[in-house]
C-alpha cells in the first residue's frame, strides 16, 4: 500500500512539473497567457496536495489555517493592487519566496540541533546555499519594493568601499560555511551566515537606480526560484527542486532579454549605479514652450484629433504614463475610432516599457486590444519611415533618439522605438520632466514633434471625442 501511495505521489509530481512547463511556455504569448496561468495553478494545487500526502505525521489543522490565510491575502492583493503597482507586488512576492526558503533552512538547522543528527556534507552545503540565496532574495526584494513604492529614494545609493564591504562579507560567509560543514552544530556560524546573507541583499539592491529596477526585480525572481530549489534539496523534495529550477531558469532568461532590450550587460546594470541628475525643465500648455535655449511646440486635442483622423497610418506607443493614468481602455476606444475612419492602427511595444516585463502587453490585453495589432520593437521600427503619425502615450526613455548617437548619454546604445522617423510625432505627457532614467528626451524638441500636455486618460478621451466629430 505504501509503495502504491509513494508511486501515486511521484506521478502527481511528474504531472505537476509537466503542467508548470506547459504553463510557462503559454505565458510567453499574450494570446495563451491566461490559459498558461491556469495550467500552472492546477499544477501547483496538485503538487501541494501530493506533498501533504507525502508525510503522514503533519499538523494538518495548522497547515490548512496557513493555506487559508495566505490564500485570502493573495486574493485581496490580486483584486486591489493596480497594474501600475504590479512590479512592487512581484518584488514583494519574490522576497516572501526567498524568506520561506531561508526559514526552511533555519528549521532544518534547529531540527539537527534538537535531534543531534549528524548531517552529510552535501546536506549542510544545500542548507548554506538556501540561507545565502534566500536571505539575499528577501532583503534585496524588500529594498526593490521600497524603491518602486517610493518608500525610499529610487536613485542609486552608493558609499565609499561599498564593493569591498560586500566582497569582505561574502568571504566571511564562505569561511563560516566551511566551519559549519566541519562543525554542524555551530549556532554562531549559522547566525553569522544568516546575518551576512540579509546584509548582502541590501547591498545588492541599493546601488541599482530606479531605471534599472525592473531588471533587478526579474533577477530577484530568478533568485527566489534558486532559493526554492536549494530548499528542495534540503527537504529532499523533488517537486520543489523542479519548480524552483524552472522559476530560476525563466527568471535568468527574462533578465537577459531585458538587458538586451537596454543594450547593457547584467554586470553593467548591477555594478555601475546607473543614475543621472540631469533633469529637463518643466513645461506646460501653449503653442511654444521655451526650455533653455530650445523650444517645443504643443497642440490642443482638436488639432491632434485632426492629425490622427486624416492620417493613413498611426502607430501607438504606450508607456508608463498610460499605465499610471489607467488609460488603456480609452486608448482602445481611440484605436476603434481611428479604424472607423479607415486609419491603419498598430501598437509598438518596447521590451522594457513600463516597470516590468510585459507591462504594456498586459495592460492592452486587459482592454481587449487585438493581439495581431501588437508589434515588438524589431518588427515595427522599419515601418516608422512610412508611418504618418506616431502617437506616444506616456513613454519617454524608450523613444529617446539620443540613445542612437549621444555617446555621453547614460542610455547610449539602448535600442529604442524610432518614432522620430515617422512623418509626425505626437507626444502625450503631463509636462517636460525627464523619464525614469533622468535623461532629457531630445525627441520633444524635434521639428516633426508636437506635445499634447495633460493626463493621458483625459487627453485620449478628448481625442476620441474629437475623432467622433470627423
Amino acid at each position: 500500500m505504501d509503495d502504491i501511495l509513494h508511486g501515486g505521489i511521484e506521478l502527481s509530481y511528474l504531472i505537476a512539473a509537466s503542467l508548470f512547463i506547459v504553463g510557462l511556455k503559454q505565458l510567453s504569448s499574450p494570446a495563451t497567457a491566461r490559459r498558461g496561468n491556469l495550467l500552472a495553478t492546477v499544477g501547483m494545487v496538485l503538487a501541494i496536495a501530493a506533498t501533504l500526502l507525502y508525510k503522514s505525521s503533519l499538523n494538518y489543522s495548522l497547515i490548512f489555517v496557513g493555506i487559508a490565510v495566505g490564500s485570502a491575502i493573495g486574493v485581496v492583493m490580486a483584486r486591489r493592487v493596480e497594474m501600475t503597482d504590479m512590479p512592487q507586488m512581484v518584488g514583494l512576492l519574490n522576497g516572501l519566496g526567498g524568506g520561506a526558503s531561508t526559514l526552511i533552512a533555519m528549521a532544518e538547522f534547529w531540527r539537527i540541533l534538537a535531534t543531534h543528527e549528524l548531517p552529510s556534507a552535501a546536506g549542510i552545503i544545500t542548507m548554506i546555499l538556501s540561507v545565502l540565496i534566500g536571505g539575499i532574495t528577501l532583503t534585496g526584494s524588500l529594498v526593490a519594493f521600497a524603491k518602486l513604492q517610493g518608500i525610499m529614494s529610487g536613485s542609486a545609493i552608493t558609499f565609499p568601499l561599498q564593493r569591498a564591504l560586500g566582497i569582505g562579507l561574502l568571504a566571511i560567509f564562505v569561511v563560516s560555511g566551511g566551519y559549519l560543514i566541519l562543525n554542524s552544530g555551530s549556532q554562531a556560524a549559522f547566525l553569522i551566515m544568516l546575518a551576512i546573507s540579509l546584509t548582502l541583499g541590501v547591498l545588492f539592491a541599493i546601488p541599482i537606480g530606479g531605471a534599472d529596477m525592473p531588471v533587478a526585480v526579474s533577477l530577484l525572481n530568478s533568485f527566489s526560484g534558486l532559493a526554492a530549489s536549494a530548499a528542495g534539496f534540503v527537504l529532499m523534495n523533488n517537486m520543489l527542486i523542479i519548480a524552483g529550477a524552472l522559476v530560476g531558469a525563466s527568471g535568468i532568461i527574462l533578465t537577459q532579454i531585458m538587458c538586451k532590450g537596454m543594450n547593457r550587460s547584467l554586470t553593467n546594470v548591477l555594478f555601475t549605479a546607473f543614475n543621472t541628475t540631469k533633469k529637463a525643465a518643466t513645461g506646460g500648455d501653449g503653442t511654444e514652450a521655451e526650455v533653455g535655449d530650445r523650444a517645443v511646440r504643443s497642440v490642443d486635442s482638436d488639432e491632434a484629433s485632426m492629425m490622427l483622423g486624416y492620417a493613413q497610418s498611426v502607430v501607438i506607443v504606450p508607456g508608463y504614463g498610460m499605465a499610471v493614468a489607467q488609460a488603456q481602455h480609452a486608448v482602445r476606444e481611440l484605436a476603434d475610432q481611428l479604424e472607423r475612419l479607415g486609419v491603419d492602427v498598430k501598437y509598438a511595444i518596447h521590451p522594457v516599457a513600463g516597470r516590468m516585463p510585459g507591462h504594456m502587453n498586459v495592460l492592452l490585453a486587459e482592454a481587449n486590444v487585438p493581439y495581431p495589432q501588437l508589434h515588438d520593437m524589431d518588427d515595427i521600427n522599419p515601418e516608422f519611415d512610412h508611418t504618418d503619425v506616431a502617437l506616444v502615450i506616456g513613454a519617454n526613455d524608450v523613444v529617446n533618439p539620443s540613445a542612437r548617437h549621444d555617446t555621453n548619454s547614460p542610455i547610449y546604445g539602448m535600442p529604442i522605438l524610432e518614432v522620430d522617423k515617422a512623418h509626425h510625432t505626437i507626444v502625450v505627457k503631463r509636462g517636460m520632466n525627464a523619464g525614469f532614467s533622468g535623461v532629457e528626451n531630445e525627441l520633444f524638441y524635434k521639428d516633426k514633434t508636437v506635445m499634447l500636455f495633460g493626463n493621458a486618460r483625459d487627453v485620449v478621451t478628448q481625442l476620441v471625442s474629437g475623432l467622433k466629430q470627423l
